[in-house]
């Protein structure tokens, strides 16, 4: 076990920070700077994961929350500073006639780096804390990328029914990147609202009571919309619709990867085996994980869903499969699906042999045919 409590600890995870002075650096300067943003999100953390290597050091689960204080801090300072970068930039743009309309869709692409990469890797940080505060820090991260449903969906349907059909999330085997992108998007806002209503039906209540959180929602985004509107008029309104699209394609890239092939056992009458380590890809590169504070130790997040990322831990081969790459490089290799299949697909079929030996017939799980979860 670990002991981090100490700042120079909770220090690496504060790397993000440093996409903020990129951003300013291509607004000023515009030319071949506006893609420095990229380069250090996933070029540069790519490269350091392989002269750093992998951390497979595990700290103490029962770590004391008062010393995890520096760790906390850089997640809940995120929302301003995200806030300041996009809606400044897209102020910024309005008066900078040095940047040609290539070099501002290439800034904002970078700009979308930020809400994505960090921004929303944070929010789901802070939303499955209990503590109101950071509960609505991460409902605001999400608002700046009109993603807000992803509240819902990612604590009532995909935690829960990770690796069954219910999960829309679930990347199943053989699917490519690209269409299960266009089905997570299609099918998400559905499956949340669904979620959202079944609650409040168990709860004797009708779906547009104000305690259903769509509301909030879309508040919160029609909110952002009408900054960037006001702020850059009609372009500032493209260019803020175009970070959150970076956004979101950087996140469903992000859900891809986690569950790749992997299903829970159906136990039959709408039963599936409880969530395990096994059930999530896991990765425990250094330089990747400090950018995206742990959440490639997926693993051992959805075994232990409460526990706050640096206290995640880490798993052996036997106990949990491995990606090669950490997230940067895994992602970049997901979008080309003949290559990710080739990489992948022997990886999930060993899975299945060291986990289920006595399964033959995988055909059902590879189609999602099995029946959704008794009760979602």
């Amino acid at each position: 076990m670990t002991h981090i409590a100490a700042f120079r600890n909770a220090a690496p995870f504060w790397i993000s920070l440093g996409m903020v002075p990129l951003a300013l650096l291509g607004a000023l300067a515009g030319g071949w700077t506006v893609v420095l943003l990229p380069v250090y999100g996933w070029v540069s953390v790519t490269l350091l994961d392989g002269v750093l290597g992998r951390n497979t050091a595990n700290p103490d689960p029962d770590t004391p929350e008062e010393d995890l204080f520096w760790y906390r801090v850089v997640t809940m300072i995120w929302f301003p500073i995200q806030f300041l970068t996009i809606f400044g930039m897209i102020w910024w743009v309005g008066r900078a006639p040095h940047l040609g309309t290539l070099e501002t869709i290439v800034l904002f692409f970078g700009v979308g780096v930020i809400s994505g990469t960090v921004g929303l890797v944070y929010a789901h940080e802070l939303l499955h804390q209990r503590n109101r505060l950071e509960r609505w820090l991460g409902d605001l991260l999400l608002a700046s990328v009109l993603y807000s449903h992803f509240r819902t969906e990612h604590l009532l349907v995909h935690h829960p029914h990770v690796g069954t059909p219910r999960d829309a999330v679930t990347a199943r085997y053989n699917e490519g990147f690209h269409r299960f992108f266009w089905r997570v998007l299609r099918e998400g806002p559905r499956s949340a609202w669904r979620a959202e209503r079944l609650m409040l039906a168990r709860r004797g209540l009708p779906v547009w009571h104000r305690s259903n959180p769509f509301w909030r929602y879309g508040a919160l985004q029609l909110g952002a919309l009408a900054l960037a509107l006001a702020l850059g008029g009609p372009v500032g309104l493209m260019l803020f619709l175009w970070q959150a699209l970076v956004a979101i394609w950087q996140l469903e890239l992000t859900n891809y990867v986690e569950h790749y092939g992997l299903t829970r056992r159906y136990l039959g009458e709408g039963k599936y085996e409880p969530v395990r380590p096994h059930h999530s890809w896991n990765a425990d590169h250094k330089a990747s994980n400090w950018l995206l504070i742990n959440l490639q130790r997926h693993s051992d997040h959805h075994y232990k869903p409460a526990r706050r990322f640096p206290l995640l831990q880490t798993y052996s081969e036997e106990e949990a499969p491995q990606l090669p790459l950490g997230y940067p490089a895994m992602t970049s290799l997901a979008m080309i699906p003949p290559l990710w299949r080739r990489r992948m697909n022997p990886r999930v079929r060993a899975w299945r042999r060291r986990h289920y030996p006595d399964i033959e017939d995988w055909a059902p799980y590879k189609a999602a045919e099995f029946p959704w979860p008794a009760g979602s």
